[in-house]
């Protein structure tokens, strides 16, 4: 984490430009953000401009930030890799086509970037050359599949990649098919393990999911449902061993869960919905999760959000209302407003440096 008189330096991808009647872009691009770890008031540095930067990832040495443009396949996404310049504003080193459409979630692994591709549902390995630069995609993983939901479950939809701890092995999120599906490197490729696909609640649709730091639990969220599954390791592999549901027993419109984080003591975990716009805050115990709180936020479409590396602020986007809001995370867990600004539009994802 980069810290210089109490600031915190971290980025927010935006939509730029409309992909869908939900998504209706204003972006400008990727923006370079400024939190005072002192009041939570964000300062915007920088803009780079680049088409739909919707989610980043930025490397342990902070040297390089990684992003997929994401549009439809026949509007060629790709992939960017750009150099963390001393200001912290973005110089591009390289860019690669990705053979996909609507890649909406990116990871760094050692050498490898690894894209998820929500419209065609396929996971893609990129390899980066001694510089950090983008040098090759070596694989390509379709899946295959379908699932209850007839509207949103007609066919494959990776929406993420999480990486296990200790294990290094690769799960994969697929929405479409209520399938996570496992993945280990052998001689720097990426291959399917299908022993290791866990397969949650039919009808669910994993969007994201997060591990404990020992790797012996995870936690994926439910698009469709708003249910959290809780993962436990057996005998080394994960299954789901319960539900937890992040909306209030009122809610009766159509779920939409977003984004899902664990802090980093390992004790609270953290779950947006959209429509209902609310943080769910749940305190883990062992296997079962206590509902400690729901912190409405008050803007519109909660997209993402993101826990500073001191583990004392939570940032979170709102899609279409332009918000940014800056809560303060109590020693109990609960969150207290303490900034908000409309300074970045439509902004959906928040990466910080290491």
């Amino acid at each position: 984490m980069h810290t210089q008189m109490d600031l915190i330096v971290f980025y927010i991808g935006s939509y730029t430009k409309t992909i869908s009647p939900e998504i209706v872009g204003k972006g400008e691009g990727i923006y370079t953000v400024e939190l005072n770890n002192e009041t939570g008031e964000l300062k915007l540095l920088h803009v780079e401009s680049t088409v739909n930067p919707s989610y980043l990832v930025v490397d342990k040495h902070n040297k390089f930030l990684y992003c997929n443009t994401e549009v439809i396949s026949k509007e060629a996404p790709k992939v960017k890799a750009y150099r963390i310049k001393n200001d912290f504003s973005l110089e591009l080193c390289n860019e690669l086509p990705i053979k996909g459409g609507f890649p909406c979630h990116i990871e760094k692994i050692e050498n490898h970037i690894l894209v998820s591709c929500y419209e065609t549902g396929n996971l893609l390995q990129f390899t980066l050359d001694k510089r950090g630069c983008l040098s090759d995609c070596v694989t390509n993983h379709k899946h295959s599949g379908s699932s209850v939901n007839k509207e949103r479950q007609e066919g494959p939809h990776v929406h993420q990649v999480a990486i296990r701890p200790k294990t290094q092995e690769i799960y994969a999120c697929d929405l479409g098919t209520d399938i996570i599906n496992g993945y280990v490197f052998e001689n720097d490729y990426l291959k399917p393990k299908t022993e290791l696909d866990i397969a949650v609640k039919k009808g669910g649709g994993p969007r994201h999911m997060v591990f404990s730091k020992n790797g012996e639990f995870a936690y994926a969220v439910n698009e469709l449902t708003g249910e959290v599954s809780i993962l436990k390791a057996c005998d080394g592999v994960l299954q789901q061993v319960g539900t937890m549901n992040s909306l209030p027993d009122h809610y009766q419109d159509i779920p939409s869960a977003s984004a899902i984080r664990m802090h980093h003591n390992n004790k609270y975990l953290y779950v947006a919905n959209r429509k209902w716009d609310a943080i769910t805050i749940f305190k883990v115990e062992g296997e079962q999760l206590q509902l400690i709180d729901h912190t409405v936020t008050g803007g519109k479409e909660l997209r993402e959000f993101n826990i500073t590396p001191n583990g004392k602020w939570l940032i979170a986007c709102h899609q279409d209302s332009h918000d940014t809001i800056v809560y303060l995370i109590e020693k109990d867990g609960t969150l207290t407003q303490k900034f908000a600004t409309k300074a970045m539009k439509t902004p959906v994802c928040v990466a910080f440096l290491n």
